[in-house]
């Protein structure tokens, strides 16, 4: 008979097997030790724990059993060891050479950090690698057809806005682990101060 754990990872409560829990709470410590000379520490291991809970979520929504030792296993093998990640002497590349890589493909969001109205051109323009400007302009010509408004505002209900860093990351197609979670949030930060200077 094992023990088992709740706990909550972004929101979401999962139970976990006792090695299970105690492999995962020396993973998250080793994270927060790697980016503990970080201003963004907090948002960072917010982040990753979102994209655990998510990985657990994905993997265990057809069932209500515990999280065992191998689920937690394989999400740290698409997460990454910090240990092995690391960071350059400008703190800025990666020393892995992107060794995790995500399960999980491609996805097509809205973008709120460079919309004009929904998010709606400048998500498919992440999607497909294409300047927003493009569906921009052809949203703006088909409005006298009166078919682009009602294509855009279903295209708004329909495609999710992304909201997580992991979800960002999924929209330009890049890998979701701890390397590129923690830049994309540090560059999050530093938008946010260029911004608040300006």
């Amino acid at each position: 008979m094992k023990q088992t754990y709740s706990i909550n990872l972004g929101g979401m409560v999962f139970n976990i097997d006792d090695d299970a829990y105690q492999v995962l709470k020396k993973y998250l410590e080793q994270i927060e030790m790697h980016f503990a000379n970080t201003s963004e520490r907090q948002e960072i291991m917010a982040d990753i724990e979102a994209r655990i809970g998510e990985l657990f979520h994905e993997r265990n929504k057809a069932s209500n059993r515990a999280i065992d030792l191998k689920e937690v296993e394989n999400v740290i093998s698409i997460l990454g060891d910090p240990d092995e990640i690391g960071e350059s002497e400008n703190g800025s590349a990666p020393k892995s050479k992107e060794k995790y890589r995500s399960s999980s493909s491609r996805r097509m969001y809205r973008d709120p950090d460079n919309r004009i109205l929904g998010g709606v051109c400048s998500g498919m323009g992440a999607y497909w690698q294409i300047d927003p400007l493009v569906f921009r302009i052809i949203f703006v010509i088909t409005i006298f057809g009166f078919v682009g408004p009602i294509i855009y505002l279903i295209l708004w209900v329909v495609i999710p806005e992304a909201k997580t860093t992991a979800q960002k990351l999924e929209m330009k197609g890049e890998p979701v682990n701890i390397s590129t979670i923690g830049k994309s949030v540090k560059e999050e930060f530093e938008n946010v101060k260029t911004r608040m200077n300006l």
